[in-house]
């Protein structure tokens, strides 16, 4: 009897360590599940973030085409509000549609570019001449003469300017 008990118990302890051969397996298949579960959402996110900045870029780079078209329409606007006139209620009219043109381009992320004033930066301005001002700060920007434009980091369009010393 002790023989049997013996047999059956070792086959018992047998079984036991076969099971738990079997659950450490398991353990080891589950983390590499949840470690390629992890790097699958990492790389989602990733993916997301990146589709994200490309379609973010795209769209700046296609308001910037459009935006660079209409700009020649704004100089003329700009040039006409300045323009001497004995009809105010045309100037008027022209200073509505001017401040309506520059609340859409607004609307849309595009700024324009601060320059008068401003200390000459060659990434977002084009100095088209030079002054000797012992008044105004070295690489001080006196003048512009055409408006410059940006969208977000993008420059559309330099601004011409005038730097003194």
């Amino acid at each position: 009897m002790q023989d049997a008990e013996k047999k059956e118990k070792n086959s018992k302890a047998d079984e036991i360590i076969e099971l738990k051969k079997q659950i450490e397996s398991q353990k080891v298949q589950i983390d590499e599940t949840e470690d390629r579960l992890k790097r699958v959402a990492a790389e989602f996110d990733n993916y997301k973030k990146r589709s994200s900045k490309e379609r973010e870029g795209l769209y700046n780079s296609l308001i910037a085409d459009i935006v660079s078209s209409f700009l020649p329409v704004i100089d003329n606007l700009e040039k006409a509000v300045e323009a001497e006139t004995q009809d105010e209620e045309y100037k008027k009219g022209i200073e509505l549609v001017l401040k309506q043109f520059k609340d859409v381009l607004t609307s849309k992320g595009v700024t324009e570019i601060e320059a008068v004033g401003k200390t000459f930066d060659p990434e977002i301005h084009e100095a088209v001449s030079s002054v000797q001002d012992e008044t105004k700060g070295e690489k001080e920007i006196v003048q512009e003469y055409r408006k410059g434009y940006m969208i977000g980091n993008r420059v559309i369009r330099h601004s011409m300017v005038i730097v003194a010393n």
